[in-house]
């Protein structure tokens, strides 16, 4: 699958704001404004204006929308709700070659309240996904106690986890005690008297 730096960006930016809902770690990450300013820091997202708590609760009501995308049960499903999305967010496509960055495009209008301008960008990275007929990339962690989404971006498809270091590596040292706990509780063949 093809996928431009652009678009990479726009999802791994999806990806962080969705994980910040209670429902993904379990606590609010975009308590206050400074979390959201951090967000479009970390992020490096540009031509936002001053925000304001109008600003945080709807990049919030965002986020949800943006969840359900992920949780759609079918492609039609998904695309249904991107188009509403885009729709929602007014999209612009322009080019730009802003802060040195090489050309490359912006979905939203020059000066769009922060939840348009991620509407716009995370909307359009989703609908390129389904377009290329990859919606099984939009995951969910596999551990059963995580609830944080990915876009698995490997080559064969086969990454389970939001994050091998964290979730990944605890389901499979959890994995690896369990056969050893097996092991020992097992009776030993070889140790039985013999008759």
């Amino acid at each position: 699958m093809l996928i431009t730096h652009d678009t990479e960006c726009a999802l791994g930016m999806l990806v962080e704001l969705l994980n910040t809902s209670p429902e993904a770690c379990g606590r609010e990450d975009l308590p206050d404004l400074a979390a959201l300013r951090d967000f479009v820091v970390r992020r490096e997202i540009s031509d936002v204006g001053p925000l304001g708590q109008a600003d945080l609760e709807a990049v919030r009501a965002l986020r949800e929308r943006l969840r359900a995308v992920f949780a759609a049960s079918s492609t039609r499903e998904a695309s249904d709700l991107v188009n509403r999305l885009v729709a929602q967010a007014g999209t612009t496509p322009r080019l730009t070659d802003h802060d040195g960055h090489d050309w490359h495009m912006h979905y939203f209008a020059p000066g769009a309240a922060l939840a348009d301008h991620l509407g716009a960008e995370g909307g359009m990275a989703l609908a390129f996904i389904l377009v290329a007929g990859e919606r099984e990339r939009l995951r969910r962690c596999e551990a059963p106690d995580c609830a944080r989404v990915f876009v698995d971006l490997s080559r064969n498809r086969s990454r389970r986890y939001c994050d091998s270091r964290t979730c990944g590596n605890r389901l499979h040292v959890a994995a690896y005690r369990a056969r050893q706990r097996s092991a020992a509780e097992a009776p030993d063949a070889l140790a039985a008297p013999a008759r």
